[in-house]
């Protein structure tokens, strides 16, 4: 078989139903991400009641898998990509030269008889998510100022009100979004070797089995890994004078490149419980995921400062420094 046949075959054998993290990774990544927030960011956000949310929801996208073709078909490919030793998405070209929307992502696999629904689109669903974030933040900036500074008393009661509507929707927003940073530092979610070394030369004898991929991101994380130790592990923040599209393709390669660690512990019998290097590995990748996710989340916040609002569309700069004032009608002018 020629090595694009190979991977063809490879892809129709991704489970239906393919998680990341289990429900404690996904916790652990998007409870502490918040908690690690530096002040910047709006005292909402960090509550303990906020913070346990986000949490929470950070396990949403998998607890929706199964509820019906329709969903299931378009979303479950938004967790993972698929991709080849050298980097690239499922061997037709590089992540860095992947296009930006899922239109030109799409066309582009279909060049080579792929499609997104096979190689899967991770990258696009972080930089989605993370976009609506930074609107959601603009809102929320806008609205804060125009609760105190419209010019009579009923538009600043309903900017109050939509502002506290904001809050609760910015924490659902964030919370559900940051499943996919989680996803992305997964090593066997951004590879075609993600359950079993595959139908590829394995010339270090990998396992080809089935069932590790969920056995170590599940029960092992589960018995093995403690909040703490991950909360201990996380880095500072990290500024990256970039786009997010150049984020998320960090996170993604800098997880594949632990593929190969991944399959060499593995081998070693190194995520069976109680194993300190096992539990190592689990403890870095999951940090990894939580700096990466609250790195994300304080870049939308400074990034909502030059979003445009309302329509037509207002400055936040404009409103926040008072070149602009806020009417109910900027928010709900037909």
């Amino acid at each position: 078989m020629t090595f694009r046949a190979l991977i063809s075959a490879l892809m129709l054998l991704v489970p239906a139903h393919a998680f990341a993290w289990g429900a404690t990774g996904h916790e652990y990544v998007s409870g502490i991400a918040v908690e690690t927030l530096t002040s910047e960011i709006p005292d909402f956000v960090r509550t303990p009641k906020a913070i346990d949310t986000i949490a929470t929801l950070g396990r949403e996208l998998d607890r929706s898998k199964g509820a019906g073709l329709t969903h299931d078909s378009e979303r479950d490919p938004g967790h993972y990509v698929n991709l080849t030793d050298d980097g690239a998405v499922v061997g037709v070209f590089p992540l860095e030269l992947a296009p930006l929307t899922c239109e030109a992502y799409d066309t582009a696999l279909r060049t080579k008889n792929f499609t997104q629904y096979k190689a899967g689109y991770l990258p696009l669903s972080i930089v989605d998510g993370w976009q609506q974030l930074v609107k959601d933040f603009a809102y929320w900036r806008a609205a804060s100022v125009g609760a105190r500074t419209a010019a009579n008393t009923s538009d600043r009661t309903w900017f109050d009100q939509d502002r506290r509507r904001r809050e609760a929707l910015i924490i659902r927003d964030l919370g559900i979004w940051s499943h996919y940073p989680g996803d992305a530092s997964q090593p066997l979610h951004v590879s075609v070797h993600f359950d079993g070394w595959g139908p590829f030369p394995n010339p270090h004898g990998f396992s080809i089995k089935r069932g590790i991929h969920a056995q170590f991101e599940g029960a092992f994380v589960r018995t093995n890994v403690q909040r703490a130790a991950v909360l201990q592990t996380v880095p500072a923040y990290r500024a990256c004078v970039c786009m997010i599209q150049d984020r998320a393709r960090a996170v993604i390669l800098g997880s594949h490149r632990e593929v190969v660690p991944f399959y060499e512990l593995e081998k070693a019998g190194a995520f069976t419980d109680g194993n300190a290097s096992g539990i190592a590995f689990a403890v870095s990748r999951l940090a990894a995921g939580a700096a990466a996710t609250r790195d994300m989340v304080i870049d939308a916040w400074r990034a909502s400062a030059d979003m445009g609002v309302g329509y037509p569309m207002i400055s936040v700069r404009d409103i926040e420094s008072g070149k602009y004032v806020l009417t109910r009608d900027d928010f709900g002018r037909d």
